[in-house]
């Protein structure tokens, strides 16, 4: 495996590399980032990672500073993991200048986490276009975690005409169900113990359309309200589409029920995506 921290080193060492499966991650590395490295091993014969804590992506009063950096161990698991190129650049490696070009994403980047985040998925897209341009992947990998930067990143690659296929691995939770995040560690003991609560509150959602109610705007509250109750501040529960992350109509049968809410100063987010029957088939 070899760790380059260099545009021109990386340019040279992927010039016949074969195809290329890439995995753009922030470092502090769990289960969830090695299923995908794992993924990627399976269809390519050069599986490129990166690790980068993208300055673009952060807000003034988020934690940038503060994010887990874990790059020795995050090496060894790579290496463990199988991955052949670990692409570690430094901020002033990727933006030798102020970055005055950016990828301006699709408005739907401007509801859920970007409507608390303003200027977050503009981040995301700008480095990933940029990672994408350096490493030339025929695959990327991405998490269904963040289910919207997924969304807003295939839109991204389709109106771009960038020549890659996105690829999703599904969301590696622990044994109670919390789902696996950098951001994890963040929590104290008593919010640990917490933290699962809300998959089991977006379980109950899906359970409660699968049942066949269709007033998507009263369970969110109804779930927001239940959560606020126990301590979380709640940015959003949301119904929508799982084909546009738009509200979704009452006979849509194709659903993704999101949410983020934050313990202390933790902020966890999740997703499932489920199917219901039509409103005149129940």
């Amino acid at each position: 495996m070899d760790q380059i921290t260099t545009i021109p080193e990386l340019r040279v060492r992927l010039r016949s590399a074969g195809r290329i499966a890439f995995v753009p991650t922030m470092g502090n590395l769990h289960d969830g980032h090695i299923a995908l490295v794992k993924m990627a091993r399976e269809r390519a014969e050069c599986v490129v990672v990166s690790i980068f804590v993208n300055p673009l992506q952060f807000g003034p009063n988020e934690d940038l500073a503060n994010y887990p950096r874990t790059l020795q161990a995050d090496l060894q698991r790579l290496q463990e993991a199988r991955a052949d190129v670990v692409f570690t650049p430094t901020d002033s490696d990727l933006y030798p200048t102020p970055q005055v070009v950016h990828v301006e994403p699709s408005a739907i980047a401007n509801t859920l986490c970007g409507a608390h985040r303003p200027g977050h998925f503009r981040g995301v897209c700008t480095v990933v276009a940029k990672l994408f341009n350096l490493v030339q992947p025929d695959i990327a990998i991405f998490g269904c975690k963040d289910y919207q930067q997924l969304f807003i990143l295939r839109e991204m690659v389709r109106d771009l005409s960038f020549p890659i296929e996105i690829l999703a691995g599904s969301t590696v939770r622990e044994t109670d169900g919390l789902a696996m995040s950098s951001r994890n560690g963040y929590l104290k003991p008593s919010q640990r113990l917490e933290a699962p609560r809300l998959y089991r509150a977006l379980q109950q959602v899906v359970q409660t359309v699968q049942q066949g109610r269709r007033d998507f705007a009263e369970i969110e509250s109804q779930t927001v309200q239940y959560l606020t109750q126990l301590g979380w501040i709640v940015d959003y529960i949301a119904i929508r589409s799982a084909d546009t992350l738009l509200p979704p109509r009452p006979e849509e049968a194709s659903l993704v029920v999101l949410g983020a809410a934050r313990l202390g100063s933790t902020r966890l987010i999740d997703n499932i995506e489920f199917c219901a029957a039509p409103a005149q088939a129940l």
